[in-house]
């Protein structure tokens, strides 16, 4: 199964640049299947139902969440009525989340993946234990018998808590990837167990900012700790970060990871077709 997963998309610039290039990726990698992050999509904070569609229509077949999941009140009904939308999975049980934070979805030639959302713990909102729930969902949900391949998204500050998910869940999962700093990180790599792992997607976004925000409200914050006006999305064109698995189709383990960075400032990393059929 050949897999895409784009990293926070983070306002209209980063709608915009997903809707601009996500098709011909979709085209040119002979993509299954697409996972975006969402969670900043609304104006940098939160998700609409009208955002969502534009993510959607841009080629996108599932959602994922994060720590602003519910910024936008009507995401806690939207996510009700939309089972491709995705909210963390370890929200304690006392607070009755609403939504799934776990979805198992069909793809072409009646193949199945199992797509889960987290949010750690290190520097973020106190949500229940992620190891305990993923451990739980992947016993729910084998690779290899309920379903065909699993893709983990990990949103959290410490990159040492995604890379724990990333070993945690070796072997059980075909890729484990990090999100929420919006940072592409350099370290793509198969792990011994054969699940691809990425410490952080990056960002769908503009990258002459602070992490996809406009720059002066963050350098104020920095230089003088005053708060003068919330932050705003960058506007300039965004560099849509992401990653490309392709898995075996016996064991749905991977066998292939390649970081994607097409448009805006950063240099480009796109996979060749060739490269990957071959």
């Amino acid at each position: 199964m050949r897999i895409a997963f784009f990293g926070d998309v983070v306002g209209r610039s980063g709608r915009e640049g997903l809707a601009d290039h996500l098709p011909g990726l979709k085209r040119r990698l002979n993509l299954d299947f697409v996972v975006v992050n969402g969670e900043n999509a609304a104006a940098g904070f939160g998700i609409t139902e009208n955002t969502a569609n534009e993510i959607f229509q841009a080629g996108a077949d599932c959602i994922t969440l994060g720590n602003h999941s519910w910024d936008q009140k009507e995401a806690l009904t939207y996510i009700v009525r939309e089972p491709r939308l995705i909210r963390p999975l370890n929200y304690p049980i006392l607070a009755d989340a609403p939504g799934r934070g776990a979805n198992l979805f069909e793809v072409a030639g009646g193949r199945r993946i199992l797509v889960i959302n987290l949010l750690g713990r290190v520097h973020m909102d106190a949500l229940d234990d992620p190891f305990a729930a993923v451990d739980k969902a992947l016993d729910d949900c084998p690779l290899g018998v309920a379903c065909d391949a699993v893709l983990v998204d990990m949103h959290c500050e410490a990159t040492s808590e995604k890379m724990a998910m990333g070993h945690f869940c070796d072997g059980r999962a075909s890729f484990v990837v990090g999100t929420h700093t919006h940072v592409p990180t350099a370290d793509a790599q198969i792990l011994n167990g054969g699940t691809a792992y990425q410490t952080d997607a990056g960002a769908c976004a503009d990258y002459d900012s602070v992490i996809g925000n406009n720059k002066e409200e963050p350098l104020r914050r920095f230089t003088t700790r005053i708060s003068k006006e919330r932050y705003t999305p960058a506007s300039g064109p965004a560099t849509v970060c992401g990653v490309f698995v392709e898995t075996d189709d016996r064991t749905g383990l991977a066998k292939r990871i390649e970081p994607i960075r097409i448009g805006g400032r950063l240099k480009e990393t796109v996979p060749s077709l060739e490269a990957v059929i071959a």
